[in-house]
C-alpha cells in the first residue's frame, strides 16, 4: 500500500465487497465511515458479482489495482479457488470472507469467527478461557466462531444441530484445537447445565420470522451469557427471553462490525475507528 494510506501509485484507495445480491450490504457504510475517520482518500463500493463471473472478478481486483475485498453470499466457498494464498483460519474454516491484494498476490482471511470473538470480549465476556460454551447450529458461521472460540482456550464446546452428524463431524474436524464435542438439538437439555455462554448461529428468530427461538428458553439456566448472531432484530426472541432470565445478553451487531474491522485494519494498516462505525451501521439500519 502507498503512503498515508493512499492506493497504488497515489491514487485512492479502492475497496469494495463481493455478492449477489449486494444492494442490502451495510459494509459500505461501515467501511466509508471508517475510511473518512482516519483520513484515508478512497472508496468501498458494493460489487454485484453472479456466480458465473466469480473467476472473473477476482482477476479484475487485480488488474483495475483494488487492494481488497470483502466476500459475502454466496462466494465464500467457491473464492478460495482463485486466491494464491489461504490464512490457517480461512483454510481450516473453508471459507473466505476478506481478501487482501499484496501487489498482485491475493491472500484470503476469514474474520468472521475472529471478529465475533473480539466482540463478545469486548461487550461481555473479556476472558473465554475455562469456559463452557454451547453452540446452537453447525454451519460456516459456526465453524469460524469455534475455531476463533477454540484459540482462547475455553473449558469445553459443545455444538448442537438438527442433525446430529453434522454437529459431530464439524466438532471432529476442529477437535485438535480443543475440547470439542457435537450433539442432536434434541439433546441441549443434557448439556445446558453448567454451560457458561450459549451462542446461537441459526437463522433462527431472524427478520421476518422474528417469534421464532432455536431452543426453549425454559432450559437456559439464570444469569449466564447469551450471545445470537442475528442482529435484525436486535435483541431477538431468544435474547429477550434469556434477559428476563437475568442473563447478559450480546447480539451479532458486533460481530458485523468488527470482522469489518479486521478487514479494514488487514487493508489499511490503521486501527479501525469502531466506534464511527457502529454510528454508521446504526443509522443505515434505522433509515
Amino acid at each position: 500500500m502507498g503512503e498515508n494510506g493512499m492506493g497504488q501509485g497515489g491514487l485512492p484507495l479502492l475497496l469494495g465487497v463481493m455478492g449477489d445480491p449486494i444492494i442490502h450490504s451495510k459494509s459500505p457504510a461501515i467501511h466509508g465511515a471508517a475510511l473518512a475517520a482516519c483520513g484515508i482518500d478512497g472508496k468501498y463500493v458494493p460489487l454485484h458479482v453472479k456466480a458465473n463471473q466469480l473467476e472473473e472478478a477476482i482477476k479484475g481486483i487485480r488488474a483495475l489495482g483494488f487492494r481488497g475485498v470483502n466476500v459475502t453470499v454466496p462466494h465464500k466457498v467457491e473464492v478460495m479457488k482463485y486466491l494464491d494464498h489461504l490464512d490457517d483460519g480461512a483454510r481450516y474454516i473453508g471459507a473466505v470472507n476478506t481478501i487482501v491484494n499484496d501487489e498482485g498476490r491475493l491472500i484470503g482471511y476469514n474474520t468472521d469467527g475472529i471478529g465475533y470473538i473480539r466482540s463478545l470480549q469486548e461487550e461481555v465476556v473479556p476472558d473465554l478461557s475455562g469456559k463452557s460454551v454451547l453452540v446452537l447450529g453447525s454451519g460456516g458461521a459456526a465453524r469460524g466462531i469455534i475455531y476463533a472460540l477454540l484459540l482462547q482456550k475455553p473449558r469445553s464446546v459443545v455444538v448442537a444441530n438438527r442433525t446430529e452428524q453434522k454437529a459431530k463431524e464439524l466438532a471432529t474436524d476442529l477437535s485438535h484445537l480443543g475440547n470439542i464435542a457435537g450433539c442432536g438439538m434434541d439433546r441441549v437439555k443434557e448439556y445446558i447445565q453448567g454451560i457458561d455462554v450459549v451462542i446461537n448461529t441459526t437463522s433462527v428468530g431472524m427478520f421476518p420470522n422474528i417469534e421464532e427461538m432455536p431452543i426453549d428458553p425454559d432450559l437456559i439456566p439464570n444469569g449466564i451469557i447469551v450471545s445470537d448472531l442475528i442482529y435484525n432484530p436486535l435483541k431477538t426472541e431468544l435474547l429477550r427471553h434469556a434477559e428476563l432470565k437475568g442473563c447478559q445478553i450480546h447480539n451479532g451487531l458486533g460481530m458485523f462490525l468488527y470482522q469489518g474491522a479486521y478487514a479494514f485494519e488487514y487493508w489499511t494498516g490503521c486501527s479501525a475507528p469502531i466506534d464511527f462505525m457502529r454510528k454508521a451501521v446504526m443509522d443505515s439500519l434505522h433509515k
